[in-house]
């Protein structure tokens, strides 16, 4: 059963106070065209107005408000169109012949006008760094570490005119803005030397030092960076690759985040929104307790003013699948009828090992998964501390019958509730099958929804 996703966004108007904006452009290669003016909006791109060009080019986009601060678009069609970056002041006039963004010309908003003469400085900064890589293919090693100072020297160049911007347009969105994506990296010569030369050690400071300093350059409180590229494969390459991929590591970050962007609901909604979904779709295991914390403290608080009741249907019937299965936890118990006919209780089974499995014979995953999992991992284990719970989950006792003799199943313990009174399929989530569930001596889970080479990887280390 696919996971449903709750990611749900309100259409709020990007209009944002009682000034107006006019912006009046010269496009001399689209006479008689409909220009429209887009933004960018979490990784994806909007309409905010549009303007039918003259026999010269020219139109004006304007409106009672100002618009939202952000990177926006003039578009005439998918091979006419380019980027500029609108500030606070949204009165002025723009031209370009060419469609190329760093030909545009701007009069009247010096915060714009200053993002074209970055993209002619990033432009010209890339083509001297790509000459350098050319040259470099075919240097000697004398003219190879010359060539190596001077790519090295291109760095403090783009820094020093980051400050530049900084100086001249103090607390401006263009300098939050080109500096976005830039994330410090750990100097390696402040380190001790234990460190330094340990590959081990020397990987994990440079972890740490990433995850501490990775959102130096980005307010993430900011609505305008929502009006950009950025800030959704941002906040994506935070959560899934910067933070430990652990629930009990992750989870005070991602409170923390939340916590911050709740004064602006935009940012809350987008950021809870997104971490609800990534935690129940994650493929760590044990991360869908995040998805459980936020359902709780959040959606089925009250405090997502965005769900809608249809969501939150949704989201309370994950939680009550998800909710007594969580790793960490111990295994709900059970007493089911054996193939036999004698009753079983899974806690009072004695092994190092239990892994409960649920399936049914006609799921076409099962039919593949159970006999390998039988075969693969537990014939060679099943002296050694494993044990195997195995629920058929369906009614028809010749139907189990026939899979069980078809595979030659009948040594581990078969179980199964022909009137399904016991509620397994909702203690251990049985809308998808097969399922499976690692339970320690204690039944404590220590894994489930694993791949059979998951397992044969993990049950070794577990029974040694």
């Amino acid at each position: 059963m696919t996971r449903l996703l709750f990611l749900f966004f309100i259409i709020f108007s990007f209009q944002i106070s009682a000034q107006n904006y006019r912006i009046q452009v010269q496009l001399d290669g689209a006479p008689n065209k409909t220009a429209q003016l887009a933004y960018h909006y979490l990784g994806k791109i909007y309409a905010a107005d549009k303007t039918t060009l003259d026999e010269n080019g020219q139109g004006t986009f304007s409106g009672d408000s100002l618009l939202a601060q952000g990177l926006y678009k003039i578009l005439v069609d998918k091979d006419h169109h380019f980027d500029f970056l609108l500030g606070a002041d949204q009165d002025f006039k723009l031209s370009n012949s060419t469609f190329d963004g760093a030909d545009s010309k701007i009069v009247g908003s010096e915060e714009s006008e200053a993002f074209i003469d970055y993209m002619i400085f990033l432009r010209d900064l890339q083509q001297q760094s790509a000459s350098l890589n050319e040259a470099y293919k075919n240097a000697n090693d004398a003219e190879k570490s010359k060539i190596t100072e001077q790519r090295e020297a291109l760095n403090p160049k783009m820094h020093d005119y980051w400050l530049t911007v900084d100086k001249k347009f103090p607390d401006s969105f263009l300098y939050k803005f080109i500096t976005a994506n830039y994330v410090p990296a750990l100097d390696e010569s402040t380190l001790p030397k234990e460190v330094a030369e340990n590959d081990s050690l020397l990987l994990l400071a440079k972890f740490n030092y990433q995850q501490k300093h990775y959102w130096d350059y980005f307010d993430y409180t900011d609505e305008r960076y929502l009006y950009t590229p950025f800030y959704k494969t941002k906040l994506e390459t935070w959560f899934t690759k910067v933070l430990y991929p652990e629930y009990d590591s992750v989870k005070p970050y991602v409170y923390k985040f939340i916590e911050d962007v709740k004064p602006s609901k935009r940012i809350f909604q987008f950021a809870t929104s997104y971490f609800l979904n990534s935690s129940i779709n994650s493929n760590i295991m044990g991360m869908d307790a995040l998805f459980i914390d936020i359902a709780r403290d959040y959606y089925l608080s009250g405090e997502a003013f965005w769900a809608s009741e249809e969501s939150l249907e949704a989201i309370r019937e994950n939680v009550l699948f998800i909710q007594d299965n969580l790793i960490g936890q111990i295994a709900p118990d059970l007493t089911l009828e054996s193939f036999d006919g004698e009753f079983i209780n899974l806690h009072q089974i004695e092994s190092k090992l239990t892994a409960v499995l649920i399936y049914e014979p006609n799921c076409s995953h099962c039919k593949v998964f159970v006999p390998e999992f039988y075969k693969e991992v537990y014939l060679p284990y099943k002296d050694k501390g494993l044990t195997v719970f195995a629920i058929y989950s369906m009614d028809d006792k010749e139907e189990w019958a026939e899979f069980l003799t078809k595979h030659n199943m009948f040594d581990w313990i078969n179980v199964w509730d022909e009137h399904h009174s016991s509620r397994f399929k909702i203690k251990y989530d049985a809308r998808k099958t097969p399922g499976i569930y690692l339970l320690d001596e204690n039944k404590k889970i220590i894994g489930k929804k694993m791949t059979v080479e998951q397992l044969k990887e993990i049950i070794p280390i577990e029974l040694n």
